[in-house]
């Protein structure tokens, strides 16, 4: 039904930038939270950015003025923009995309985004 289809991870020097891209299908997203998480080696999954349909933003603190997410809502795509990026930002990226009325969420199958020299 729902699918998400990531793209744009991979390896990344120190300082330098990715960005990733997620398309949605299966269903209208009108009333969907979309975002993008993340999970490193011994840490939790997080919430790294997520986006209303009408543009509204937020970010976990360790990426505000690094990172920027966007929306399509014509498209059902959500991007991820992350700039400066450093070794801490290794992990496996999640595109995730959640009814606003139901709860119900929708997952990805992860990207890994590798910052290392």
């Amino acid at each position: 039904q729902v699918h998400l289809v990531e793209s744009g991870g991979g390896l990344a020097q120190p300082g330098g930038s990715l960005r990733l891209s997620c398309a949605a299908s299966g269903s209208d997203f009108s009333l969907y939270f979309m975002g993008w998480y993340r999970q490193a080696p011994g840490k939790q999954r997080e919430l790294v950015a997520r986006i209303t349909s009408s543009g509204v933003s937020s970010y976990t603190d360790s990426v505000k003025g690094r990172f920027t997410i966007s929306r399509d809502n014509a498209k059902n795509t959500v991007d991820l923009q992350m700039i400066s990026l450093t070794p801490e930002d290794t992990a496996v990226y999640f595109c995730n995309v959640q009814n606003s009325l139901t709860f119900r969420s929708y997952w990805g199958q992860g990207t890994q985004v590798t910052v290392s020299s």
